[in-house]
């Protein structure tokens, strides 16, 4: 699924492209990605809406556009979207197409349809994608030590289970939370309010690095991430346990472990993780 990097580089892919276009019409060929509206009122509700603004809440797609009304696009686990012009074939799998002047097209492509598409007024657009009861944003200037220790001390789950929660931190994904805990030297079963003061330093310093450099690098493809114009990310280069199943840590030549977390498979060095 994509987490925070991989949708901010959506975002900025598509934002040179897509800011200031009027859409001209819509096809929706799989109805049940739109989650809060009939697909006809759906496509009549787009129709000559401009595209003011492209943001981003946790791992949700915001576009804003005109005449009060946003559209919220969660990619979910294998979710694309892809700018490119009419002309080329469009791949298996297309359910969503938004057309453009210039015979210009946004396409969404999704092979296990799990995705989810929103359309509201700007007011309730919160409310209706749940984009309202999300956590903290990990790169803002809210996400403090202080506040993570805060969201953390009473917390009685294991410290992967809590990072995953979206309503506590938005964003963080299966990879980033296996990479920050192993650059936190922190077990992923540890009970979270165990954390010291020390942890939650290295643990707070190694989400914003990973995020960050991990945006540069475009993101991380593993598996079906591409960006808004089809590119793949690079981060995968830098991964030290995620996905590594049977390899051995670069720190110290422990062989990594495999386990599952919150129902999730998680990868870490037993030795530099405790």
């Amino acid at each position: 699924m994509p987490e925070l990097p991989e949708v901010e580089t959506i975002r900025q892919s598509l934002t040179p492209y897509l800011q200031g276009l009027t859409i001209e019409g819509s096809q929706v060929t799989l109805p049940k990605l739109v989650k809060n509206m009939a697909t006809d009122d759906f496509q009549a509700q787009l129709k000559g809406r401009t595209i003011r603004e492209i943001g981003r809440r946790g791992k949700y797609l915001i576009f804003k556009l005109s005449r009060g009304y946003t559209l919220v696009v969660h990619l979910r686990m294998t979710g694309q979207l892809r700018f490119c012009a009419s002309e080329v074939p469009r791949p298996a799998h297309t359910h969503v197409v938004l057309h453009f002047s210039s015979d210009k097209e946004l396409r969404y492509t999704d092979t296990r349809q799990f995705g989810a598409w929103f359309l509201a007024p700007d007011g309730e657009i919160g409310r209706v994608a749940g984009i309202d009861r999300l956590g903290v944003e990990p790169l803002s200037p809210d996400f403090t030590v202080e506040q993570l220790g805060t969201m953390l001390s009473l917390r009685r789950g294991k410290i992967k289970a809590v990072l995953l929660n979206q309503h506590i931190i938005a964003g963080i994904g299966n990879i980033y939370a296996d990479e920050a805990l192993f650059a936190a030297g922190i077990h992923p079963e540890r009970v979270a309010s165990t954390l010291t003061p020390r942890e939650l330093a290295a643990l707070h310093f190694a989400l914003q690095a990973l995020l960050t450099r991990a945006i540069e690098l475009r993101g991380t493809s593993v598996r079906d991430y591409v960006d808004g114009s089809g590119f793949r990310g690079t981060f995968q280069t830098e991964l030290k346990v995620y996905g590594r199943t049977d390899g051995l840590c670069r720190l110290c030549d422990t062989p990594l472990l495999r386990l599952v977390v919150a129902g999730r498979s998680t990868h870490l060095c037993p030795h530099c993780q405790i």
